[in-house]
């Protein structure tokens, strides 16, 4: 295999682990260390005088964000977390008695809570289950689910499943949500960074991702795509000065929302957490996130296959179109979290998810990296197995 397309000095984490759990948090990358101290340094400077540069630099950022998830650069908002954007979704929209809503069921429970919460509205939530162990969500699923019951006002899924990493065939499932009059919500947070995303192009009406797995990000930071038509449907949760029209006009008493998704950020941004997110975002783009995904995938399957020499059982399914950065594997009778624990104990950064152990490669890991891992493996299958018992 060539070498990654992420360079590895770039990344602090390889000096003392090998680390495969980016569907749990991506470490940050030395540039947007840099970037988020050099804001913050700028502050502590100069105040309010750095404020025209940052707010120019927040605009590139923002260009980034959406180029990655392939969406016009107006439809692109700041936000803290996914289930801050999952959240302003379910509840600034009109949803109420009569509504229904369709949702994954198994899903992470962010992705859950917020239109589980909807109940108290009135509003009737569904839950579609995914099929077999390997959690699959073929696109058949959601559209019996949807012939289920009355037309429903949403369809949200996450694009990628964070258990056993299934990725939902979410352009399909756009249309078939669109045929039955309902909107798309995806949380892509487990594949923005590593799959390429071409949201605008899919069909999807909302999306939003944490910056802290697979873009690289620190936490605290996000982004939320509303597709341009929806923004006046999408009511802002916390409008305030920087939502408007005239945000910086501060004389200015008129209610007049930004024209574009800018609406839905409110006040002041996080200026420093911006800059290391958009640094984080300048690796990826510059990598290109198709060669990217090329590299993870062609890491997951060396796993994948190495893995069952040593006697796992594969959970997650990779067949063409819905594999993911995600590997999930049990030995039968051996216990996840403690080989997981003896794994980290030798330097190796896993996953453990429902049972299973969960591996998830990035742009910057290696084959060699891979068979380091298999090789302190293998012999502790044996002590894991007494743990267990």
């Amino acid at each position: 295999m060539t070498a990654p397309p992420l360079p590895r000095d770039k990344f602090p984490a390889t000096d003392r682990w090998v680390y495969l759990n980016h569907a749990g948090m991506g470490p940050i990358p030395s540039p947007a260390v840099e970037a988020m101290s050099q804001r913050a340094m700028e502050i502590a400077r100069s105040g309010e005088l750095a404020w025209p540069d940052h707010k120019a630099h927040v605009e590139e950022v923002r260009d980034r964000g959406a180029r990655l998830m392939g969406a016009p650069s107006e439809d692109v908002a700041f936000i803290r977390n996914t289930t801050a954007g999952l959240g302003l979704v379910a509840s600034g929209l009109d949803l109420g008695p009569g509504d229904r809503v369709v949702v994954c069921d198994l899903d992470f429970p962010s992705s859950l809570y917020p239109w589980l919460a909807l109940r108290e509205r009135g509003v009737r939530v569904d839950l579609v289950g995914p099929v077999g162990t390997a959690e699959t969500l073929p696109t058949q699923v959601f559209a019996d689910a949807i012939a289920a019951g009355p037309p429903p006002a949403v369809v949200s899924t996450s694009w990628v499943q964070f258990r056993r990493g299934w990725r939902v065939d979410v352009p399909a499932l756009a249309r078939v949500a669109h045929d039955a009059g309902a909107l798309l919500c995806a949380d892509v947070i487990q594949g923005l960074g590593v799959i390429p995303a071409h949201l605008d192009a899919w069909g999807v009406d909302f999306a939003m991702a944490d910056g802290h797995k697979w873009l690289l990000g620190p936490p605290g930071t996000g982004l939320l795509y509303v597709r341009g038509k929806h923004r006046d449907r999408l009511r802002p949760l916390e409008p305030g000065w920087n939502s408007m029209t005239h945000r910086e006009q501060w004389d200015e008493l008129a209610f007049a929302y930004d024209r574009s998704a800018r609406r839905y950020e409110g006040g002041m941004p996080n200026i420093s957490g911006v800059a290391a997110l958009g640094a984080s975002l300048e690796l990826l783009l510059d990598a290109d996130v198709t060669t990217i995904w090329a590299h993870v995938d062609a890491l997951c399957e060396h796993l994948c296959d190495g893995l069952a020499r040593l006697g796992a059982t594969v959970i997650t399914q990779r067949s063409p179109g819905h594999g993911s950065g995600i590997v999930s594997v049990t030995f039968p009778g051996h216990d996840a979290v403690t080989l997981g624990d003896r794994l980290r104990a030798r330097g190796f950064v896993v996953g453990a998810r429902s049972g299973a152990l969960r591996f998830s490669p990035h742009g910057y890991n290696t084959v060699e990296e891979l068979d380091r891992l298999l090789d302190a493996l293998e012999p502790l299958l044996p002590a894991a197995a007494e743990v267990s018992r």
